[in-house]
């Protein structure tokens, strides 16, 4: 009797509605020793279809799909089989494509035009509970936030230029929820000079209701939910 142990595989299903980059990839998977893929779908009723029969350990899908889109195959799935880690294999690589992808739950993607090399890396990463992305997609995703960070900075400092210092810590103390009352006592000034910044506030941003300002504020990072 032989004493190696058996190493799982890890199991892989392939979902793309072109036959060639199917079989392609199971190409290059097949000389893996600890990769087996046991399916390959066309569209997500053939995925639903060999799920029925077997659950895999990673699912390599594309976006663009007949039916349904690979985005919302991975919303369905990271709710009906939690258990399976997604990998987006895509040449939709544009930033809505990428950071909703993400949102729905996919665990990594990468480009189609990735190396052999970082594709096995990538399953190997992602069936082992990490997030892969390749480089490309790591840029996209930094420049992104970088460009949202200069964006809510330009964001707060237009604002700062419309207030006074005064007008900016009484609209601080407004969306805390303070009264009146409570911003002239901890002010040390009367509530109608309260009640008169708080109209100027309103005026110079353009806002007509308490619920505007909230929203302003949280727009702007004043305060966070």
């Amino acid at each position: 009797m032989s004493d190696r142990i058996k190493m799982d595989k890890i199991k892989v299903i392939l979902v793309d509605d072109h036959r060639i980059v199917r079989d392609g990839l199971k190409s290059l998977l097949q000389h893996e020793k600890d990769i087996e893929v046991i399916g390959g779908a066309s569209s997500y009723t053939e995925l639903l279809s060999l799920l029925s029969q077997e659950i895999p350990d990673v699912l390599i899908l594309d976006i663009a799909m007949p039916e349904k889109s690979g985005i919302e195959i991975t919303k369905i799935m990271r709710k009906d089989f939690p258990s399976i880690r997604i990998l987006i294999l895509t040449m939709f690589t544009d930033e809505d494509f990428v950071f909703n992808s993400l949102k729905a739950g996919a665990s990594g993607f990468i480009p189609k035009n990735t190396s052999k090399k970082e594709f096995i890396e990538a399953i190997h990463e992602v069936y082992n509970m990490n997030e892969y992305f390749s480089d490309s997609i790591k840029n996209l995703i930094m420049k992104s936030y970088v460009k949202k960070v200069k964006n809510e900075d330009n964001s707060t400092k237009e604002y700062k230029k419309l207030l006074t210092k005064r007008e900016e810590e009484i609209l601080l103390h407004c969306v805390e929820g303070k009264t009146n009352q409570d911003i002239a006592d901890f002010l040390f000034i009367s509530t109608r000079t309260v009640e008169s910044h708080k109209n100027h506030i309103m005026n110079k941003l353009e806002l007509k209701t308490n619920m505007d300002l909230i929203r302003f504020a949280v727009k702007n990072n004043i305060i966070k939910l």
